[in-house]
């Protein structure tokens, strides 16, 4: 086995630059839509046939849906802003899948190539080795084996790519990783709705999307316009996580909702998708993230885990619902 490291992933981008990249770039997808829009405003009297030239068309356009080899059900957890816990919320949630039922396997996949947290959160470090076919070997902790671009590049080291490499940096953390077989595969999305999400999404099937937020009306907004995007490109919302969602004393118990109180509840009610549950903003989820021991297996008994096992009970039923 030999190492796969940023260099040689970087010389192997660049060297593939003068193929047709592997996921199409938002402002094409959006260009070819917005053309088709236009036509429609000027349809003549033989409007069937022209829809069915505007259906060839972006048929022509997307890209088509490939599995990811060796996956059942890919799961992205996703947000419209940063800071709000989603990458503690994807781990725990991954964690929590498997601590529901030994049986299930599941890997887990950072997509946020310019902040990678994975490594952090699963307490992993190194570069992945490389199987015979040339495929990276996921590191694995907790029994979840996992792929980021933080085991390609150093700490401190800063992702400065156009976005076709990020592009063909997502499909190679895709396509050319020996996942095994899994379960399910839980993606950290980047916060936002950009080129990533929408090449992800419309390049492997996703069976759903979790939407993590705050309370805090700022959030709301975000999330709104995720979980908008995804229902967009035809990807189940699966529904709305709430993250630090109270804050409770440790000396005198009182409870304080610093964030708001229960605005993605009501978000999804005016969306028309489920509530998954809330997390509390507790010292033990922040402490036993930056340890890289994750509150699901390192306090499995603790009020803040069972939240997580919760709502990763809630994501498994609302899978069997969509499926």
């Amino acid at each position: 086995m030999t190492r796969f490291t940023y260099s040689k992933l970087s010389h192997f981008l660049k060297t593939c630059s003068s193929r047709p990249p592997p996921f199409r770039a938002a402002a094409e997808i959006k260009a070819g839509t917005c053309c088709c829009v236009h036509l429609k405003r000027f349809q003549s009297s033989d409007s069937r046939a022209l829809q069915d030239r505007q259906k060839q068309q972006m048929a022509r356009g997307l890209p088509k849906q490939k599995p990811v080899a060796g996956v059942k059900q890919v799961i992205v957890v996703a947000s419209g802003k940063g800071g709000v816990g989603k990458s503690t919320t994807a781990v725990n949630l991954a964690l929590a899948i498997m601590a529901n039922d030994a049986s299930r396997s599941v890997g887990l996949l950072d997509a946020d190539v310019y902040g990678p947290s994975i490594p952090k959160l699963m307490n992993l470090t190194g570069h992945p080795q490389l199987t015979d076919n040339n495929l990276m070997i996921p590191l694995t902790n907790y029994g979840i084996p996992c792929m980021s671009m933080g085991f390609l590049v150093e700490d401190t080291a800063p992702i400065v790519w156009r976005g076709l490499m990020v592009m063909s940096a997502i499909e190679r953390l895709l396509r050319q990783v020996h996942w095994g077989s899994l379960d399910y595969l839980v993606v950290d999305m980047p916060p936002g709705t950009g080129d990533v999400q929408l090449s992800i999404t419309q390049n492997i099937p996703v069976a759903g999307a979790v939407i993590v937020s705050t309370p805090q009306d700022i959030a709301l907004l975000d999330a709104r316009r995720g979980a908008e995007m995804f229902k967009k490109v035809n990807v189940p919302v699966l529904g709305l996580v709430e993250n630090m969602s109270v804050f409770q004393c440790p000396k005198c118990n009182h409870q304080t909702h610093i964030f708001g109180s229960e605005g993605a509840r009501r978000l999804a009610e005016t969306l028309g998708v489920t509530f998954l549950g809330d997390v509390p903003l507790h010292l033990n989820i922040r402490q036993t993230s930056d340890m890289g021991q994750p509150v699901v297996v390192s306090a499995p008994d603790s009020s803040e885990a069972k939240a997580y096992l919760k709502v990763a009970s809630a994501v498994l039923q609302r899978l069997q619902e969509v499926s």
